[in-house]
């Protein structure tokens, strides 16, 4: 993204921080944390933490910056600037159309990332360039110069190229569809790799419930997404998203984290239909919010972004952007919001107000420090809870045995006291050491302070807890490798991973919430479980006991979902006819495969999120009550015979597709699901 897209959100902003002073919130009362350390989530990469940089920013490579990333922790830096990705020519560090400051040359970007400490990622560009230049690209980083560039994206945002309407992205291709996008990255990571093998190659995606999402283009079969997995999936390494909610308060905005598990899950869905088996990663190469950009409410938005979407998995999450500029003066919770999207201050001015001087940073990047020291390479996020809206907690255990805490108060006004309870972790008696960053600091500070078991959290503010073990950790277990499902059904599955040893015994969690449920245990290394129910999503852990009781971490989470059964009196296909990205037309088919007829007939389904809501249907009277939706028919159904209702359904977030139906109470199978 450009910075001139912030700009079209900046009344946005303003509406929000207006809206935010208008009163606070009602107050919750005490909030409780649970952490369970039996329900592993992904570990820490080395590139989690990142940033972009820009070719029009005067302070790219600078020491003053790359030593403010180095205290933050960054591991990867974005090069030459969202948009800018598919203008930008490397060779003489021009951007027809575009400004590119002085100083700004792969080389003094390089120079900057490598005083930081952070890896590179790359946008060859796909809108104005050829395979080949972008494959002179990677001779010169990685050949010439020996910078060892991994990571290396085929354009930015190439979907706002016009095909679908919208039209920011620079894209000189007569073929503007999803297809010639992909041809053209097969094109691209043939010329790059055979210069570096070594090197990972990323395709751009829609991120799910975000626009083009779900739409199909004039003249395509499919969707973006469908079109260039279907494609380009057998040549690339990993995907790239981009997730700008547009919340019109703080509170809608600081919601909309709660999004990230089920548009990952969507994301490596559709990334499993096309891609046999390989493994693909999931990059989140730009972010940033609508409301509070500089101030708390930007800060609790990044630190929950990049805590939600790393324990999902995803490698690396850059926030847009270094520098960027005023846009809209206002006033945030007491603080005055620029409508900058940098992390640093550009030191400029709007309408007669001046930002702080140069590099000075808002609120946002104290996020990124705390989170690139509360999440650290090599540490694994642990599942983590909290019983209150106002608070969230995130959770990672770390080699040595000590678990960090994120904690995080959305309430502006109120301080929170928090109690706190572990599964599978016993917590030192020492005084934990404690960082926070509230609202209106220049500054995060550190202190040891309350217990293990309770914490009391500033208003809108953002607490880490380092808790020690209450005894030494060494001697147990490895960890089990990945498992994986096979022979899944409507009812049972079968768990196994590989052996992390000799004399073990394996312990097998579902992750219910916060808490583990034990689907059974094995001296071998699978296990058939049962009594599933159909058409759920489950997330499973496989732990290691030896024979004195040590037990092991927790191995990378599986998630799998059941199937509708094989065989019943009923049949369903459900299809998304017509999307839109934040609506769509839909219908269910339905047959009765039984031999007696139905004098009337009532269909139940329950969406997967709580995002979606039937609007209006047809050929039945369709209700919905929370995620539970019916829609009853009239006159019967004899055998073999089908009715068809249909509906229209709007959602605010990801579109996950039903799986599991029942006609008059009974599970049907799938007759076929065609959704977006």
């Amino acid at each position: 993204m450009a910075a001139r897209r912030f700009r079209l959100i900046a009344a946005v902003a303003a509406l929000g921080a207006g809206l935010l002073a208008a009163g606070p919130a009602a107050a919750d009362p005490a909030a409780t944390v649970t952490v369970n350390a039996r329900a592993g989530l992904a570990t820490v990469s080395d590139t989690a933490v990142g940033v972009n940089h820009a070719v029009w920013d005067s302070q790219l490579g600078t020491d003053s910056v790359a030593d403010l990333y180095a205290k933050a922790g960054v591991g990867m830096m974005r090069y030459p600037g969202g948009s800018y990705g598919d203008i930008y020519h490397w060779k003489d560090n021009t951007a027809p159309g575009g400004y590119v400051a002085p100083n700004t040359d792969f080389d003094t970007f390089m120079g900057g990332a490598h005083r930081a400490g952070a890896q590179p990622i790359i946008i060859a560009d796909y809108g104005s360039g050829t395979p080949q230049e972008a494959a002179d690209w990677v001779r010169y980083a990685n050949v010439t110069k020996g910078y060892g560039a991994k990571y290396w994206e085929i354009g930015n945002e190439l979907y706002g190229n016009g095909h679908y309407g919208a039209n920011w992205e620079a894209d000189q291709h007569t073929d503007k569809s999803p297809t010639a996008y992909a041809n053209g990255v097969v094109a691209y990571a043939e010329a790059m790799k055979a210069v570096d093998p070594t090197i990972k190659i990323g395709a751009v995606l829609t991120t799910p419930a975000n626009w083009p999402d779900g739409l199909v283009g004039s003249g395509d079969s499919a969707t973006w997404n469908q079109t260039v997995l279907s494609i380009a999936a057998a040549h690339i390494d990993f995907v790239i998203l981009h997730w700008y909610p547009t919340g019109s308060t703080a509170a809608d905005e600081l919601s909309r984290p709660d999004q990230v598990n089920d548009m990952i899950y969507l994301v490596r869905q559709e990334i499993g239909r096309y891609a046999g088996g390989r493994d693909i990663g999931i990059a989140l190469t730009e972010t940033n919010t609508a409301v509070g950009m500089d101030t708390q409410p930007g800060a609790l938005f990044a630190a929950e972004t990049y805590a939600s979407l790393l324990a999902n998995g995803v490698f690396t999450v850059d926030w847009w952007d270094t520098h960027n500029g005023p846009t809209t003066v206002s006033t945030v919770a007491g603080q005055t919001d620029y409508g900058d999207s940098g992390l640093l201050s550009s030191g400029t001015c709007v309408n007669g107000t001046c930002e702080p001087a140069l590099n000075t940073p808002f609120a946002p990047y104290y996020a990124v420090s705390m989170l690139g020291s509360f999440a650290r390479p090599g540490d694994q996020f642990v599942t983590a809870g909290s019983d209150r809206s106002s608070v969230n907690a995130y959770a990672v255990r770390r080699a040595n045995g000590d678990l960090a805490l994120l904690l995080v108060n959305k309430d502006p006004d109120n301080a929170r006291t928090v109690a706190i309870d572990y599964v599978g972790y016993t917590p030192s008696n020492a005084v934990p050491t404690v960082s926070t960053f509230a609202n209106g600091a220049s500054s995060i500070t550190t202190t040891t302070a309350g217990t293990a078991s309770g914490q009391t959290l500033p208003p809108y503010s953002l607490t880490t807890v380092l808790l020690r073990p209450a005894s030494p950790t060494t001697g147990q277990p490895a960890a089990p490798a990945q498992p994986a499902a096979g022979a899944v059904t409507d009812r049972s599955a079968t768990i196994s991973w590989p052996a992390s040893g000799a004399g073990l015994k394996y312990e097998v969690y579902r992750q219910v919430g916060t808490t583990s449920e034990e689907l059974g245990e094995t001296t071998g290394t699978s296990l058939a479980v049962g009594n599933l129910l159909p058409g759920t999503w489950y997330t499973v852990n496989v732990l290691a006991r030896d024979g004195s009781g040590a037990v092991s971490w927790s191995s990378p989470p599986l998630t799998f979902t059941t199937t509708a059964p094989a065989v019943s009196t009923c049949s369903v296909r459900y299809t998304d006819s017509n999307d839109w990205a934040s609506g769509f037309v839909g219908s269910v088919d339905i047959t009765n495969t039984g031999t007696a007829t139905l004098d009337g007939w009532t269909l139940a389904f329950t969406w997967p999120t709580p995002f979606q809501q039937v609007t209006s249907g047809w050929n039945g009277t369709w209700t919905q009550n929370g995620t539970s939706v019916v829609v009853t028919g009239t006159g019967p159904l004899t055998p073999n015979a089908g009715v068809s209702a249909g509906f229209v359904a709007s959602y605010s977030g990801p579109n996950v597709p039903p799986i599991a139906f029942t006609l008059n109470g009974t599970v049907c199978t799938a007759g076929g699901t065609s959704a977006r």
